[in-house]
């Protein structure tokens, strides 16, 4: 039974993954199209920073809906509103209407939370880092086909890859519904409704101060992995003239490195390094591609470092294993939800800064985007050594 539940959480994770980076080359000419203009690095963020102000109020409550009642609920609700948001941005034609889509993605994103929580009720503490690996391998493994697959098919129609996102979505709510059993006894307790307060699960933070740092650290990595989603495609377009189907390809090639990098690499990293070792490890990755990345002007040398790109992403797995290890068995959905909020807040604030940072430096040098990522990092590191303390 733990085998096919995990088998099916990897293909439910693996498929909304495809259908996310389907639309990911696309989703700058879609805005183009709809707006009437070349210019917008702007709306790109005001679109990622809705979608994660939106996660950011419900994916706690959420997390704790998941707790009481059952994961599988919360988990097939999710699904729903990701299809209804791919379906809403295939048919927009106007700003409001892209943006009533993200708000409803946003609203109902608690498939990741739900999954973490799912896993770890599943998964015995020293598996964890290795599963959890796994977790993001197939997320990764998603994004093999789908920047690949969005890129071609938005070469031959605009509005294609959204419907094909919103049809594989479809598939993956059919899945969970008729495959997936429920991993814990719901509680089934009446919830009071200060509960629908977002900033209540924040206030939880302050019972744990190593929950807490952990809390913050994730917030700071959200932070700088918002930079890519954010300005990868503009940068692409910028520096290398890629259409579609390049940018496409060169996320195919980081999915393909992501996925070896989380299947094998982080839980013998975890043995080796320990957890905070581990995830040092991936920052000093992430910080050497970016200054590549940086002073890059040809397309090879993308494609050449994308290894080290992906190796950036081993401490995740420790760091998502760490946290885990600050709350008891009952909390774990809570916990995932309070993660959510973290990487929604960062979502939240780093879209608009990086958009606008790009706005500002891509008219000289688009490469000083991804310097700006090592400052954040910088701020990340000393709240890591103090995580080996509490």
């Amino acid at each position: 039974m733990v085998k096919q539940t995990l088998s099916v959480i990897f293909i439910t994770i693996w498929l909304d993954a495809i259908g996310i980076g389907i639309i990911f080359p696309i989703l700058p000419r879609l805005l183009e199209d709809v707006m009437h203009t070349a210019d917008i690095s702007p709306y790109i963020g005001i679109m990622a920073a809705l979608y994660a102000l939106m996660q950011f109020i419900f994916a706690p409550f959420l997390g704790a809906l998941s707790d009481n009642f059952g994961r599988r609920r919360i988990l097939l609700i999710s699904l729903s509103g990701a299809v209804i948001n791919y379906l809403i941005m295939a048919f927009s034609t106007q700003l409001w209407m892209l943006l009533a889509g993200r708000a409803i993605a946003g609203l109902t994103s608690a498939n990741i939370a739900v999954a973490m929580a799912w896993l770890t009720d599943i998964t015995p503490q020293h598996k964890r880092a290795r599963r959890f690996g796994l977790f993001n391998a197939m997320f990764g493994a998603g994004f093999i086909i789908g920047p690949i697959l969005g890129g071609w098919l938005g070469d031959y129609g605009l509005r294609l890859p959204f419907l094909v996102a919103a049809g594989l979505n479809t598939g993956n709510f059919l899945l969970a519904l008729t495959v997936l059993k429920e991993s814990r006894t719901p509680a089934n307790r009446k919830m009071n409704l200060s509960e629908f307060n977002p900033l209540k699960p924040l206030r939880w933070l302050s019972a744990s101060k190593g929950l807490l740092i952990v809390t913050l650290v994730f917030f700071f990595l959200s932070a700088t992995g918002e930079v890519y989603g954010t300005c990868w495609a503009l940068w692409g377009q910028d520096m290398f003239h890629w259409n579609g189907l390049w940018i496409g390809l060169s996320l195919g090639t980081f999915g393909v490195c992501q996925t070896l990098a989380q299947a094998f690499l982080p839980g013998p990293a975890s043995r080796l390094l320990g957890e905070r070792g581990t995830i040092l490890a991936g920052i000093a990755c992430s910080c050497l591609a970016l200054i590549i990345l940086s002073i890059s002007n040809q397309s090879w040398m993308v494609f050449a470092i994308m290894p080290l790109v992906a190796l950036g992403g081993i401490g995740t797995p420790a760091l998502q294993a760490l946290a885990t290890h600050q709350v008891n068995a009952d909390q774990q959905g809570q916990l995932q939800g309070i993660l959510a909020s973290a990487v929604s807040l960062a979502s939240i604030v780093a879209p608009l800064i990086f958009s606008t940072l790009y706005f500002l430096v891509r008219t000289w040098w688009p490469g000083a985007i991804w310097i700006s990522v090592i400052i954040i990092y910088a701020f990340a590191v000393p709240l890591i050594y103090r995580c080996a303390r509490t």
